[in-house]
């Protein structure tokens, strides 16, 4: 009696392991598997930052405010102007992807090539942009005090306008120097030393009389709450510790610790994905131009790399909507 053979049409694909999971090969299922189990990563993190945010959500900085720089455009305020703008170029490079996919599909090399180049030129200018907020949020633009609590206490003129630290500190003459490894206590260096010392900006404030202090809590109708004159010395004066510039992992000028831990995280370990979609890129890319995938009869390839890119798109479109506009 002779045996059944049962065929499934997948004898010599890369699957070769009986029906083929939800019509997929064995690579794509892998790549789905992995998109999954980042997603509830990153799932994780905004949910975190959602609770951070409603915990401390009296004192919650302003995202127009701080992200509020666009290039070449000094001392302009332009909202979200450019975040907005990083987004736009990253949900194109998504759309260039699609492109380059449908191109494969019919054995196009020509346009896969130029397609995939477009997705990384889009992903190398989103993660230059990056990079450049990323600078504008460490290095800060006006600076700030805190307090012994840890609060953080802004300065504004009279129209409501932010100022900064160096319109308002009086340079004192002063021989403290920053402490190095060769010359510090127990040769452990320190943290930088800010532009200004806390005396300097007292005494600044002291003397420009049109000068208020801004807290970092938030009224109801959505603003920090501004303090009169007579309240604005006495909470400088007595509570006011130290001078912030910028952002860093313990303190920043912008409000709670964890808004800038947050943002350092999260747009981070975003940052790095799209840093490694740009470099599988750009190696599918000469995959390509070399004609691998047209002897190898598909660009099945190409498609895989594609779901990972289209994730990390939409992973941003949702870092953008909860830590940018929400």
């Amino acid at each position: 009696m002779e045996a059944t053979v049962v065929r499934t049409g997948t004898e010599g694909k890369t699957w070769g392991g009986g029906n083929e999971p939800l019509k997929a090969s064995y690579g794509k299922l892998m790549m789905w598997f992995f998109i999954t189990s980042d997603a509830l990563t990153f799932s994780g993190f905004l949910a975190a930052y959602g609770f951070s945010r409603f915990k401390f959500i009296d004192s919650w900085p302003i995202a127009d405010e701080v992200f509020n720089h666009f290039p070449f455009l000094h001392g302009v305020d332009a909202p979200m102007y450019y975040v907005a703008l990083m987004t736009f170029i990253l949900i194109f490079s998504s759309v260039t992807m699609v492109l380059a996919v449908d191109a494969g599909h019919q054995l196009k090399k020509g346009k896969v090539t130029f397609y995939m180049f477009l997705t990384i030129i889009g992903g190398i200018i989103f993660l230059g942009s990056q990079a450049w907020e990323w600078k504008n949020f460490i290095n800060g633009t006006y600076g700030a005090v805190y307090t012994k609590g840890g609060n953080i206490l802004q300065f504004i003129d009279g129209d409501g306008h932010r100022v900064a630290l160096s319109d308002i500190a009086v340079p004192e003459a002063s021989v403290r120097v920053e402490h190095e490894a060769s010359n510090g206590i127990w040769f452990e260096s320190e943290k930088s030393l800010p532009s200004y010392s806390i005396e300097e900006v007292k005494a600044g404030f002291g003397e420009n009389s049109d000068l208020l202090i801004r807290t970092q809590m938030v009224n109801e109708e959505g603003e920090k709450t501004i303090l009169s004159r007579e309240e604005s010395i006495a909470k400088l004066n007595s509570e006011a510790v130290g001078v912030v510039e910028g952002a860093n992992l313990t303190r920043n000028e912008y409000g709670p610790p964890l808004f800038a831990d947050f943002f350092f995280f999260i747009t981070g370990f975003h940052g790095f994905h799209v840093f490694s979609g740009v470099v599988i890129n750009i190696i599918i890319f000469f995959n390509v131009i070399l004609g691998t995938y047209e002897r190898r009869g598909n660009y099945e390839m190409v498609e895989k790399v594609g779901l990972y890119w289209h994730f990390v798109d939409l992973v941003w479109v949702f870092v953008f909507t909860f830590f940018y506009l929400v």
